[in-house]
This record gives structure tokens, sequence and C-alpha cells, in this order.
């Protein structure tokens, strides 16, 4: 398994060795293998991808961009794919909860993982439960 974090945004208190061991930890917990990138962006960054890629024209917190999925799937059958959290938006859930930034950005990489893997908590009221669950449990797995 191969884990890269890119951060183009720096926020204090979220270090991109942090989230590149909580990625390979959560990828072991899943039993997963493959490549995973993670980029830390800024608002700016993350609203243009999510009008472009999403058709919203407004900052997100993650967005998951799988490669295991459509046509060209078998070209990237060792890739999951991409993970983009906001980290000015990850820091305004984490103050609006009292939380640090560093969990609120472990709570987005769980979340966006989970995406790769083809949970989609918008396709119905049981596959978010589904997905709030499984979540709920690889956070209690990173945090041991």
């Amino acid at each position: 398994m191969t884990v890269s974090v890119a951060s183009r945004r720096r926020r204090i208190g979220v270090r991109a060795a942090a989230v590149r061991r909580d990625a390979a930890r959560c990828l072991a917990l899943l039993d997963c293998d493959g490549e995973l990138s993670v980029a830390l962006v800024a608002d700016a960054e993350m609203h243009a991808l999510n009008r472009d890629w999403r058709g919203k024209d407004r900052p997100t917190d993650v967005l998951a961009f799988a490669l295991r999925e459509g046509a060209d799937a078998e070209v990237h059958a060792g890739v999951l794919g991409d993970v983009v959290i906001s980290l000015d938006t990850a820091a305004r859930q984490a103050a609006a909860r009292g939380a640090a930034p560093a969990d609120e950005v472990r709570v987005l990489l769980v979340h966006g993982i989970l995406h790769l893997l083809g949970y989609d908590h918008e396709r119905s009221p049981a596959e978010a439960r589904r997905m709030f669950a499984r979540q709920r449990a690889l956070l209690r797995g990173l945090a041991d």
C-alpha cells in the first residue's frame, strides 16, 4: 500500500505525516491494498474542484475521486484514488464542534476513503446508516 499526502495549505495542528499514518492505518483496518493520494487544500481550490466536478459552486469539506470505477477502472486497478480535504472548511467545522482541526481532518479522511470504496451516504438512508457506522468503527480503530 502506498499513501502520498500533498499539503498545499498550511494549517497549524494538521501534519501531513499524521494524515499519511492515519490513511495507511485506515486502509490496513479495511484490509485494502492500493495507492491512495491525499491533498490538503484551501477553500479556493476546493471550491473550484467542487464546481468543476460536482456542479456545486461552493467549497466543501472533502471530495473523493475513485479510480477503480468507470471505463478506465482496469487501467487503474492498483490505485484507489484521491481524497481532497479543505483545511479551511475542516478548521471551521472543528471549531463548531469544539474539536481539534486534526481530529476533523481524520474524520474527513476516513469519510473520503469510504467513498473511494463505494460507500455513498447520499444513495439512501440505509446506505447512510451503513457508511456512518463503518466510519465510526474505523475512527475508533484509529484512536486505539
